[in-house]
């Protein structure tokens, strides 16, 4: 009894009176006592292998319902924009994997107005847009801002150096439709400064947009939505400074939301992802984080 009451960590006389109220709750000696100790009852040595049985239950159900918490995958829908993806790539995909093993992530690839309009269907748990109002319904942070750049065919007369708002606006523009968030940057700027845009094609296909202007057209447009073509001269890419015109990163989710097991490496991803973009962008872009 004196070994048993220092392993338990309390006194003797508690112990003893401890086992004294068992036996009398049970109705059986569970214990002889004698002046060498104490041995086990047939009732005691019963009630001990039994006992020894529910503690190992116990214990393997903690184990198990620990081990289904730490394993719990979070099924997570993200939005990113065409830029994303030219810039980007399958890395997205590669990265999430490596970086959020406990993370099932799938992506849609639209344009930013069709994203926001996807979230509040609750079609996506998450998402990068361009552009974003402020709205009392959804959680915004904004990651990084790129500038909007005049881009026409390679060997345009114009020469390489930045231009005027007013000196991109005297070109026939290939642009977006009316819900693009280009298209109402620039629209809202030359109404500011009453110039006129001149619309020559109205496209929303990135890939008809680029081919227009390699025969000629001209655009305004980011670095990233035609990276591989700017960096090889195939479209020449110019600078607008008066005034400079750009377009704001944002990653968006509802506001009110349950949080995800893998939270934190979900946000340490989709900071990743930003910080990738910036690099990605290069001189074309700054982050406001």
């Amino acid at each position: 009894m004196t070994a048993a009451a220092e392993q338990l960590k309390i006194a003797q006389p508690a112990l003893g009176a401890q086992m004294r109220q068992l036996e009398a709750e049970l109705g059986v000696d569970l214990l002889v006592r004698h002046s060498r100790g104490v041995t086990p009852t047939q009732a005691g040595s019963l009630l001990c292998a039994r006992a020894r049985k529910i503690v190992a239950e116990v214990e393997a159900v903690e184990r198990e319902l620990k081990s289904l918490g730490a394993t719990r995958t979070d099924h997570v829908v993200l939005g990113v924009p065409p830029s994303l993806m030219l810039l980007l790539g399958p890395d997205l995909l590669i990265n999430a994997r490596e970086d959020m093993p406990g993370v099932h992530l799938s992506l849609v690839e639209e344009r930013s107005v069709v994203l926001l309009d996807a979230l509040d269907r609750g079609q996506l748990n998450i998402a990068f847009c361009w552009n974003v109002a402020d709205r009392p319904d959804l959680e915004r942070v904004a990651l990084l801002e790129e500038d909007l750049l005049l881009v026409t065919a390679k060997g345009d007369s114009g020469g390489d150096g930045p231009v005027s708002l007013a000196e991109a606006l005297t070109h026939d523009l290939v642009i977006a439709g009316e819900r693009g968030v280009i298209r109402n940057i620039v629209q809202s700027e030359a109404r500011r400064l009453s110039l006129t845009m001149r619309l020559a094609y109205e496209v929303h296909s990135i890939g008809s947009m680029k081919a227009l202007i390699a025969r000629g057209g001209a655009t305004i447009m980011p670095f990233s939505l035609a990276p591989k073509e700017i960096a090889a001269g195939e479209l020449l890419a110019r600078r607008i400074d008066r005034p400079s015109i750009t377009r704001t990163l944002y990653l968006v989710r509802p506001a009110r939301r349950a949080p995800f097991s893998h939270e934190a490496d979900i946000q340490r991803f989709c900071e990743g992802v930003a910080a990738g973009l910036l690099r990605a962008c290069g001189v074309h872009a700054r982050a406001l984080r």
